[in-house]
């Protein structure tokens, strides 16, 4: 068996105190390891930070190694005594079925390298480079907002490998103007039709709440033909986020129609799950839980409420989004070596699964989702 790229950062102690070198064009880089769920420098560097993110978060991280067994790491070329400066996260997947890869980051919709495009951030990417050759890990993939990256990651072979667009609400203006601006027919109509019919919406976090959202999950995620997310995920998010998460339900007399799960960091606000049952789509529920967590957000100070990552093929979805936001931009995965991913949901392979789960009861479905997601991060 070949050593695998943390077996070749943890050979011994000293090199872990020392930090690792590695000889590039630009002359001798160190290159430090540190664990983001231990390290305390980690949370001061995303609280001063601009790029930091909530995929980021320390809570979210936590969430993916329970969930999955996913191994945070950071690279850095900042000593173990000094603060840290930058650092490029990444997940270690190790999977017997879609193969050993190291991802920034597995199921979230970008990870912006925290650092600038400089020699430091190269000779991070090359000692991963170095690492990665003969070992058990298939690709190395990042996913940056910035186009900035772009330049560096393919000088070092790195290639495109799935585009998203990512739209968000600007939430500074005030109210009556955010509300304004939202589509009249699509929006701001079914905004009102909800508030009329009686459509109300409870936040928490609490294990009915949580069956509630999860119900209705899995009755959007079979309408796909997908398997849903396992149950302990949204559990270990809402424990270890507290209230950085926002999980809003919507129900008409008594009955759960419609569920938003939302995430906050610092000055913005995330819509990272939604869900609803297709037989109250009529009432408007998923406008209203949309608008309701947008007034939240901009209640308690946020700047920006991020609608998440749409596939450029997604027109629905693109639809949808663009009838909120006022700004959308362009943002590029990196892979490397290049190649087709090996994704379980990518490609030939989303036919194959989705063939078998349009026939799979839900109760199955969810076996499977528990199953499944840990090789597809």
């Amino acid at each position: 068996m070949g050593s695998s790229l943390d077996d070749a950062l943890q050979q011994d102690s000293p090199a872990q105190e020392e930090g690792l070198t590695l000889a590039t064009e630009h002359g001798m880089a160190r290159v430090y390891e540190v664990d983001p769920l231990r390290d305390p420098r980690w949370q001061n560097l995303l609280q001063q930070h601009p790029d930091a993110s909530i995929f980021h978060h320390v809570e979210w991280l936590r969430a993916l190694h329970r969930t999955y067994g996913y191994e945070p790491v950071v690279f850095t070329a900042s000593p173990p005594n000094s603060d840290l400066e930058s650092g490029l996260l990444f997940c270690r997947i190790r999977s017997w079925v879609t193969g050993n890869r190291i991802v920034s980051l597995p199921f979230s919709d970008h990870c912006a390298p925290l650092g600038e495009p400089d020699e430091k951030f190269e000779s991070l990417l090359r000692h991963l480079h170095a690492a990665r050759a003969g070992q058990t890990w298939k690709y190395v993939e990042l996913r940056p907002v910035s186009e900035s990256f772009a330049e560096v990651a393919q000088g070092l072979g790195f290639e495109p490998a799935a585009k998203y667009f990512l739209h968000r609400v600007d939430l500074e203006p005030a109210v009556e103007e955010i509300f304004k601006r939202l589509n009249e027919d699509s929006v701001r109509r079914r905004i009102h039709h909800a508030e009329r019919v009686g459509v109300v919406d409870v936040c928490g976090s609490s294990e009915v709440l949580l069956r509630d959202f999860y119900q209705l999950l899995v009755r959007t995620r079979a309408r796909h033909n997908l398997p849903p997310q396992p149950y302990a995920w949204f559990r270990n998010l809402l424990d270890g986020m507290g209230s950085a998460a926002d999980l809003r339900i919507a129900y008409m007399e008594q009955i759960p129609v419609a569920a938003v799960l939302i995430l906050h960091f610092k000055d913005k606000s995330y819509y990272k799950y939604g869900c609803s049952d297709e037989r109250f789509h009529h009432f408007g529920s998923i406008p209203f839980l949309l608008w309701r967590a947008i007034l939240n957000a901009k209640s308690i100070g946020s700047k920006t409420f991020d609608l998440g990552r749409t596939a450029v093929d997604q027109h629905g979805l693109l639809k949808f989004k663009s009838h909120w936001a006022t700004e959308c931009e362009l943002a590029t995965y990196w892979k490397f070596p290049p190649g087709p991913s090996i994704g379980l949901l990518r490609g030939w392979k989303l036919s194959v699964v989705k063939r078998v789960c349009a026939y799979t009861p839900d109760r199955l479905l969810r076996i499977a989702g528990t199953l499944l997601y840990p090789h597809i991060g």
